[in-house]
């Protein structure tokens, strides 16, 4: 099918995005169905290993963080949000909890997916938010409904034999319980093949976040933004390898016919935060407008990429697949110390070209935020890369100030064309 330029600039409506319309569309509307069917219901958090569940015959998991998301997204965030802080819950609580508890509270209403079904259980970690547990913690108290908690080890360095094997301990753990609740009995051989199908979707996916090496990029973050809810809403399905393998295909061959989404990119850009969803074609557009292209994100490698780097992690063939998955805890950037996070956008700098970094000081994330004023600071002093500090909310609205934000980025496209100019000494 031939592809529709859309009305805003570096957007297209491709094969791949309609592609992905249906998948998530599918999702929720099979999670509602088995749901009502009498499926057993998980809530999860987005590093939670979900291929688990896949080892029972009739359990169902829903992603609160990315329905949260795909709500900020379609503009429903901010409305639900006010509906948590009506009952009593503050601004300063993470956006993307407050969406879900507003939706919860008016029992889907307003939600693009009618909301989530009720869990029957709650799996959360502390290793990439400690706010989701206490955000989880609500629908405990609130509904009795048993909450379970994985206790994953910070990451300094490189993950130790141990921690996979205190890993590996709380996955029984997790199994026993849901057998427990649910009285289904776990076969371990559908965990395998569910954790094929999530390691060849996440190298279907690399390959495409890395259409942004070439000159022009081949795509824009935003466009991997969008494409990264398949890996948390259909995570161990087959269909999503077959749907990024076609997304990388599709790019690169946009690429060899010289079709780019900004073909006259004059600053290559990296942002660190998690996306602005309420602000994805509005910043898009108007970054095209100054030939800027944020290219790449630390945001898109949060679900697999190797300590210190943002490359994905070996695909999985064979052997233990509960090691693989207790392996894979610590890929995610909020846990990473300073060194690590540092090592890792060093080599984004080198592997993408970048000519300035977007650091997004994000009021609903704490943990991401926490460390990004020293690593703006050795960006500059250690790679000699310009970079600006932006205020953003990834889900309210509320909390941006899109001229702001674009007066900072304007005098960092200016500190880059500075130099440039400067001679070599």
């Amino acid at each position: 099918m031939a592809e529709e330029k859309d009305k805003t600039k570096g957007f297209m409506k491709s094969e791949s995005g309609r592609r992905l319309t249906q998948i998530l569309t599918k999702d929720y509307l099979d999670l509602h169905q088995r749901a009502g069917e009498g499926a057993f219901v998980v809530w999860v958090a987005i590093i939670v290993p979900a291929e688990l569940f896949y080892g029972f015959d009739n359990v169902v998991f829903a992603v609160p963080e990315s329905h949260a998301a795909l709500s900020a997204a379609k503009g429903v965030g901010m409305l639900q949000c006010e509906k948590a802080e009506h009952n009593g819950y503050s601004m300063d609580i993470c956006s993307y909890a407050r969406i879900d508890i507003g939706t919860a509270m008016s029992g889907g209403q307003d939600s693009p997916t009618f909301g989530l079904p009720r869990p029957h259980l709650l799996v959360s970690n502390n290793n990439n938010c400690s706010l989701l547990v206490k955000w989880f913690d609500v629908y405990h108290r609130e509904w009795n409904v048993p909450h379970f908690i994985l206790d994953i080890p910070f990451c300094y360095e490189m993950q130790k034999e141990t921690d996979l094997k205190y890993i590996v301990t709380q996955f029984h753990d997790l199994i026993r319980t849901i057998e427990t609740l649910s009285g289904q009995k776990f076969n371990i051989d559908k965990v395998q093949e569910a954790l094929r199908n999530s390691s060849g979707a996440a190298k279907q996916y690399k390959r495409f976040i890395d259409c942004a090496v070439h000159r022009p990029s081949g795509i824009t973050a935003f466009d991997s933004f969008v494409q990264m809810a398949p890996l948390l809403t259909s995570r161990g399905r087959p269909e999503i390898v077959d749907h990024f393998r076609k997304l990388a295909e599709e790019t690169e061959e946009k690429i060899r016919s010289g079709e780019f989404p900004l073909p006259e990119e004059r600053y290559r850009l990296f942002w660190d935060s998690i996306a602005p969803w309420h602000q994805l074609r509005k910043m898009s557009s108007r970054l095209a407008d100054l030939h800027a292209n944020i290219i790449a994100a630390s945001y898109t490698s949060c679900l697999g990429s190797i300590e210190g780097s943002y490359e994905f992690i070996q695909e999985y063939e064979n052997g233990n697949p509960l090691e693989s998955l207790a392996r894979m805890q610590n890929f995610s950037v909020c846990p990473y110390g300073m060194e690590l996070r540092f090592k890792a956008m060093s080599w984004a700098a080198r592997h993408y070209g970048i000519d300035g970094f977007v650091f997004a000081s994000n009021r609903s994330c704490k943990v991401y935020s926490v460390m990004q004023m020293d690593l703006q600071k050795r960006i500059s002093e250690e790679l000699k890369i310009p970079s600006v500090m932006i205020d953003v909310d990834h889900a309210d609205v509320r909390k941006y100030s899109e001229e702001n934000a674009f007066l900072r980025m304007e005098a960092l496209l200016e500190n880059i064309d500075a130099g440039r100019a400067r001679p070599i000494i």
